[in-house]
């Protein structure tokens, strides 16, 4: 018992400090949050108890969805088990504990209206001012405006700190804009709840999340286990490019990857998320920086796995190499805070403008 607790806090700890740093909170300064994190806790009402005070302190932000689903399904099997977690889950029988467990605990959900706005409907950042809250005083964003076109991609370039990664987080809704809107299909996304948001939306970066579990467990992370079988595991790893590599791996699919895909290389790791995706099939994609750390090798066959991913998706893609960007539907250039430019790449050239100037001092490489 004791070991799967450590387990569960291990993961659970790893994915908490990830989000702090994201949201860019002083934790350190918060002793009761610090005290929460690093302390083992005991028996459920504690975890539970830890989870409502990292989320107060994330402004409302839910606990990643995926992590509290798997969290749940190592409970429930252990409650087949063990009759002390029968005994610890008859202590939150109350009305108002019951419904904090339901609302961590549960199975990602998804609202069906936003599901169809998102498989059909345009997504507008539409005047969007933004500041993280440590830094109130200084605008990140400056006004700024982009459509996303339905099933299309639009690939998002600009120097550091030209607001790349903060149309990300907020996209991801990590944050909510300081001023402005962003909308799907002309719906303000706030009306929705931030857990039906996380379902429509995948995200592939330069780092992604593995945990201590199976690679298939990897693979189908986050979904319910009556929504997902073997078959769709394979199925989704071979539009990945990772199906040869897994079936080579000792235990093939049952093979463990180590602490955060520890034994797995920076490519292996890369189309197991896209994999992931592919299995979650969420209409709407975010590509951040998802092949800047691969080998040419590895590179291309995570780049054939993402040209497969974004088909028919609503796509933003972050990257600074011209042979990721340049097949783009559109190319927004930002500057500033706001988008200075807007085309294909052989528009943009033709304008000479910043990207053109991009291009031609190699901050976008041809690569």
């Amino acid at each position: 018992m004791n070991i799967v607790w450590e387990k569960i806090m291990s993961t659970l700890r790893a994915q908490i400090f990830g989000r702090i740093l994201i949201q860019k909170i002083e934790f350190f300064d918060k002793y009761k949050v610090v005290q929460g994190l690093v302390n083992t806790f005991g028996d459920l009402r504690g975890t539970l108890a830890a989870v409502e005070r990292i989320n107060s302190v994330l402004s409302g932000a839910p606990v990643d969805d995926a992590l509290a689903y798997g969290l749940e399904r190592e409970l429930k099997q252990k409650t087949m088990d063990d009759e002390s977690y029968k005994l610890v889950l008859a202590n939150i029988s109350t009305e108002n504990n019951q419904k904090n467990y339901l609302h961590y605990m549960s199975a990602l959900k998804t609202s069906s209206n936003l599901c169809n706005l998102a498989w059909s409907g345009d997504i507008c950042l539409e005047d969007v001012y933004f500041s993280y809250p440590l830094r109130p005083d200084v605008e990140i964003l400056n006004g700024l405006n982009l459509r996303l076109k339905y099933g299309t991609v639009t690939a998002l370039v600009g120097p550091s700190g030209a607001g790349k990664s903060t149309v990300v987080q907020l996209l991801s809704r990590f944050y909510e804009p300081t001023r402005g809107c962003i909308t799907v299909a002309g719906e303000d996304v706030r009306t929705f709840d931030k857990s039906e948001w996380a379902r429509v939306v995948s995200i592939v970066n330069q780092e992604p999340v593995l945990f201590s579990v199976s690679v298939g467990e990897n693979i189908a992370y986050g979904l319910p286990d009556e929504d997902v079988s073997k078959e769709d595991v394979i199925k989704a790893a071979k539009a990945a490019n990772a199906h040869d590599f897994i079936i080579s791996l000792p235990q093939g699919y049952d093979t463990l990857v180590g602490e955060r895909g520890g034994l797995l290389s920076g490519g292996q790791r890369q189309r197991i998320a896209i994999a992931r995706a592919l299995l979650k099939n969420a209409p709407i994609l975010i590509l951040d920086e998802a092949t800047s750390a691969l080998d040419a090798v590895s590179e291309r066959l995570v780049q054939d796995a993402l040209n497969h991913l974004m088909k028919g998706r609503t796509t933003l893609v972050i990257a600074h190499r011209l042979s990721t960007v340049q097949n783009a539907y559109q190319i927004a250039v930002c500057s500033e805070g706001r988008v200075a430019e807007l085309g294909t790449h052989f528009e943009l050239l033709a304008k000479k403008g910043q990207y053109a100037s991009l291009v031609g001092t190699q901050r976008l490489a041809f690569e």
